[in-house]
Protein backbone atom coordinates (compact mmCIF):
# COMPACT_ATOMS: atom_id res chain seq x y z
CA UNK A 1 0.00 0.00 0.00
CA UNK A 2 1.53 3.44 -1.08
CA UNK A 3 0.87 6.74 1.43
CA UNK A 4 2.00 10.18 1.43
CA UNK A 5 3.15 12.00 3.84
CA UNK A 6 3.40 15.70 3.72
CA UNK A 7 6.07 17.22 5.71
CA UNK A 8 6.23 20.30 4.06
CA UNK A 9 7.09 23.25 6.82
CA UNK A 10 8.79 20.67 9.56
CA UNK A 11 12.04 21.52 11.29
CA UNK A 12 15.03 19.01 11.16
CA UNK A 13 15.36 16.04 12.55
CA UNK A 14 11.20 15.72 11.70
CA UNK A 15 10.60 14.69 7.92
CA UNK A 16 13.05 12.10 8.28
CA UNK A 17 11.91 10.53 11.46
CA UNK A 18 8.27 10.62 10.06
CA UNK A 19 9.22 8.83 7.20
CA UNK A 20 10.77 6.03 9.41
CA UNK A 21 7.90 5.71 11.44
CA UNK A 22 5.47 5.61 8.46
CA UNK A 23 7.98 3.10 6.93
CA UNK A 24 8.02 0.65 9.75
CA UNK A 25 3.94 0.64 9.68
CA UNK A 26 3.82 -3.13 7.92
CA UNK A 27 1.05 -2.71 5.69
CA UNK A 28 3.16 0.21 3.74
CA UNK A 29 4.84 -0.57 0.78
CA UNK A 30 5.42 2.79 -0.54
CA UNK A 31 5.80 6.47 0.91
CA UNK A 32 5.39 9.44 -0.60
CA UNK A 33 7.03 12.03 1.43
CA UNK A 34 6.86 15.56 0.52
CA UNK A 35 8.87 18.74 1.52
CA UNK A 36 9.36 22.31 0.91
CA UNK A 37 13.60 22.39 0.81
CA UNK A 38 16.65 20.78 -0.67
CA UNK A 39 17.91 19.82 2.65
CA UNK A 40 14.88 17.87 4.06
CA UNK A 41 14.78 16.47 0.81
CA UNK A 42 18.38 15.47 1.00
CA UNK A 43 18.02 13.86 4.43
CA UNK A 44 14.69 11.94 3.61
CA UNK A 45 16.81 10.39 0.80
CA UNK A 46 20.07 9.47 2.40
CA UNK A 47 17.82 7.86 4.71
CA UNK A 48 16.12 5.82 2.52
CA UNK A 49 19.39 4.69 0.45
CA UNK A 50 21.04 3.64 3.84
CA UNK A 51 18.53 1.04 3.85
CA UNK A 52 18.74 0.61 0.15
CA UNK A 53 15.51 1.24 -0.56
CA UNK A 54 14.11 2.80 -4.19
CA UNK A 55 14.24 6.05 -4.32
CA UNK A 56 12.59 8.66 -6.88
CA UNK A 57 12.63 12.48 -6.81
CA UNK A 58 10.57 14.73 -8.49
CA UNK A 59 10.08 18.68 -8.27
CA UNK A 60 6.33 20.34 -8.45
CA UNK A 61 7.07 23.81 -7.95
CA UNK A 62 8.77 24.65 -4.95
CA UNK A 63 8.21 21.11 -3.18
CA UNK A 64 9.96 17.74 -3.77
CA UNK A 65 7.79 14.31 -3.64
CA UNK A 66 10.25 11.73 -2.52
CA UNK A 67 8.88 8.16 -3.60
CA UNK A 68 10.69 5.63 -1.75
CA UNK A 69 9.75 2.21 -2.29
CA UNK A 70 10.60 -0.76 0.40
CA UNK A 71 11.14 -3.59 -2.13
CA UNK A 72 14.02 -5.66 -1.34
CA UNK A 73 15.67 -2.99 1.09
CA UNK A 74 16.91 -3.64 4.90
CA UNK A 75 14.56 -3.69 6.89
CA UNK A 76 13.94 -1.32 10.11
CA UNK A 77 15.19 -2.25 13.48
CA UNK A 78 13.55 -2.54 15.66
CA UNK A 79 13.86 -3.14 20.33
CA UNK A 80 17.09 -2.51 20.23
CA UNK A 81 18.52 -1.50 23.84
CA UNK A 82 20.42 0.63 25.21
CA UNK A 83 23.78 0.26 24.71
CA UNK A 84 25.46 0.29 28.50
CA UNK A 85 28.72 0.56 27.38
CA UNK A 86 28.27 4.27 25.84
CA UNK A 87 28.09 7.06 28.19
CA UNK A 88 26.94 10.61 27.06
CA UNK A 89 27.93 13.18 29.22
CA UNK A 90 26.00 16.57 28.75
CA UNK A 91 27.96 19.92 30.22
CA UNK A 92 25.43 22.28 28.91
CA UNK A 93 22.06 23.58 28.26
CA UNK A 94 23.06 24.48 24.48
CA UNK A 95 24.70 22.56 21.72
CA UNK A 96 27.60 23.37 20.85
CA UNK A 97 29.42 27.37 20.82
CA UNK A 98 28.53 30.25 19.46
CA UNK A 99 24.80 31.25 19.19
CA UNK A 100 22.84 30.66 22.49
CA UNK A 101 19.51 30.62 20.20
CA UNK A 102 21.26 28.45 17.53
CA UNK A 103 22.44 25.85 20.40
CA UNK A 104 19.51 25.40 22.27
CA UNK A 105 17.62 24.85 18.59
CA UNK A 106 20.42 22.03 18.14
CA UNK A 107 19.82 20.89 21.79
CA UNK A 108 16.14 20.22 21.40
CA UNK A 109 16.63 18.85 18.00
CA UNK A 110 19.41 16.57 19.13
CA UNK A 111 17.01 15.01 21.83
CA UNK A 112 14.32 14.73 19.92
CA UNK A 113 16.64 12.90 17.36
CA UNK A 114 17.50 10.73 19.95
CA UNK A 115 14.06 9.85 22.00
CA UNK A 116 13.23 8.59 18.40
CA UNK A 117 15.95 6.41 17.76
CA UNK A 118 15.88 3.20 18.11
CA UNK A 119 19.86 2.92 19.47
CA UNK A 120 20.61 4.94 22.60
CA UNK A 121 23.41 5.42 24.93
CA UNK A 122 22.96 3.34 28.59
CA UNK A 123 23.79 6.35 30.39
CA UNK A 124 23.63 10.27 30.12
CA UNK A 125 24.46 12.62 32.56
CA UNK A 126 24.09 16.04 33.00
CA UNK A 127 26.86 18.59 34.51
CA UNK A 128 26.94 21.89 35.08
CA UNK A 129 24.08 24.15 33.14
CA UNK A 130 23.10 20.58 31.86
CA UNK A 131 21.07 20.33 34.84
CA UNK A 132 18.84 22.86 33.72
CA UNK A 133 17.75 20.22 31.07
CA UNK A 134 16.20 17.71 33.54
CA UNK A 135 14.61 20.17 35.50
CA UNK A 136 10.88 21.83 35.64
CA UNK A 137 10.84 23.92 32.37
CA UNK A 138 13.11 22.74 30.34
CA UNK A 139 12.56 21.81 26.99
CA UNK A 140 13.60 18.48 26.20
CA UNK A 141 11.61 16.84 29.52
CA UNK A 142 9.74 15.07 27.05
CA UNK A 143 12.21 13.57 24.86
CA UNK A 144 14.47 12.92 27.98
CA UNK A 145 11.23 11.19 29.90
CA UNK A 146 11.31 8.88 26.54
CA UNK A 147 14.36 8.23 26.60
CA UNK A 148 14.87 7.05 30.38
CA UNK A 149 11.39 4.79 29.98
CA UNK A 150 13.18 2.81 26.90
CA UNK A 151 15.83 2.14 29.26
CA UNK A 152 18.43 4.90 29.74
CA UNK A 153 19.90 5.47 33.09
CA UNK A 154 19.85 9.52 33.54
CA UNK A 155 21.71 11.13 36.49
CA UNK A 156 22.34 14.41 37.50
CA UNK A 157 25.22 16.33 39.02
CA UNK A 158 24.00 16.60 42.46
CA UNK A 159 26.98 19.76 43.19
CA UNK A 160 25.52 21.09 39.76
CA UNK A 161 21.73 20.94 40.53
CA UNK A 162 22.79 22.58 44.39
CA UNK A 163 24.73 25.96 42.87
CA UNK A 164 21.70 26.51 39.98
CA UNK A 165 19.37 26.07 42.94
CA UNK A 166 17.31 23.61 41.25
CA UNK A 167 17.72 20.47 43.03
CA UNK A 168 13.82 20.51 43.91
CA UNK A 169 13.33 20.98 40.74
CA UNK A 170 14.52 18.13 39.23
CA UNK A 171 12.20 16.39 36.75
CA UNK A 172 13.50 13.46 35.28
CA UNK A 173 16.57 10.81 36.21
CA UNK A 174 18.19 10.66 39.37
CA UNK A 175 20.90 12.74 41.66
CA UNK A 176 24.30 11.84 41.66
CA UNK A 177 27.33 12.76 42.63
CA UNK A 178 31.02 13.33 41.29
CA UNK A 179 32.72 9.55 42.64
CA UNK A 180 30.17 7.94 40.55
CA UNK A 181 30.15 9.83 37.68
CA UNK A 182 34.12 9.04 37.36
CA UNK A 183 33.47 5.45 37.81
CA UNK A 184 30.13 5.32 35.37
CA UNK A 185 33.12 6.87 32.61
CA UNK A 186 35.53 4.49 33.78
CA UNK A 187 33.58 1.63 33.10
CA UNK A 188 31.96 2.88 30.06
CA UNK A 189 33.29 1.61 26.73
CA UNK A 190 32.77 4.71 24.93
CA UNK A 191 32.19 8.80 26.38
CA UNK A 192 30.78 10.92 24.24
CA UNK A 193 31.03 14.49 25.19
CA UNK A 194 28.19 17.02 24.17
Amino acid sequence: MEHQLDVRGLECPQPVILTKKELEKEDVTTVVTIVDNEVARDNVVRFAKNLNYEVEVEQKDNDYYIRICKGQGTELETGLQANPETVFIVLGDKLGRGDDELGSILMRSFFYSLSESEGRPGTLIFMNSGVKLVTEGSPVLTELMAVEKKGTEILACGTCLDYYKLKEKLCVGSVTNMYAIVEKMNAAAKVVTL
